[in-house]
């Protein structure tokens, strides 16, 4: 079962993802996609790490996240991919211009037939200004097509706001 964590900055939705990974009762691998290009992102990394339980496995997978998932998926585990707007702007800053086009493709064509469960954290960035930027837009675009994408194919859709879940699709707990 897939699974699609929406939410802001610091709305909960990562914490939500992790508790819904313990409460799985599966072994769980943590997809991480960041590119840790600064200091300040070396830091959130290893609070990151030291938050999650020392049992979960980690993968660090910042591009080729559908071949991580396939690599990774099996009955009895739940993988957790924080976070898919990481994934995709470091696939919009790589000198490939048909990076992205290509490894959303294969992130939607996969996602149906993995086993066990999968949890994907996503920012919700279209709620606020339009952007003045050209890649900055794209962003926006591009992630807001990945949500619908992703929406119409998840089984369950939650939406996180001041680290309240708010199930748009699927069972409500």
């Amino acid at each position: 079962m897939a699974e699609l964590i929406l939410g802001g900055a610091r709305s909960g939705k990562s914490r939500y993802a992790e508790q819904r990974a313990t409460e799985s009762g599966l072994d769980v691998v943590y997809i991480a996609t960041c590119q840790p290009r600064d200091e300040e992102m070396r830091e959130r990394v290893e609070r990151h790490r030291h938050q999650r339980p020392a049992d979960w496995a980690l993968v660090e997978e910042p591009l080729a996240l559908a071949r991580a998932l396939a690599e990774q998926a099996r009955a009895d585990r739940c993988l957790l991919v924080d976070c898919l707007t990481l994934w995709l702007s470091n696939l919009l800053l790589t000198d490939d211009p048909q990076a992205w086009a290509r490894e959303r493709s294969a992130l939607l064509d996969v996602l149906t037939t993995l086993p066990g469960r999968i949890l994907l954290v996503s920012n919700e960035t279209g709620l606020g200004v339009v952007p003045m930027g050209e890649l900055t837009r794209r962003f926006v675009d591009e992630a807001g097509w990945l949500h619908q994408a992703l929406a119409a194919t998840c089984e369950r859709v939650v939406f996180c706001v001041a680290g309240l879940p708010q199930v748009l699709k699927g069972e409500k707990l």
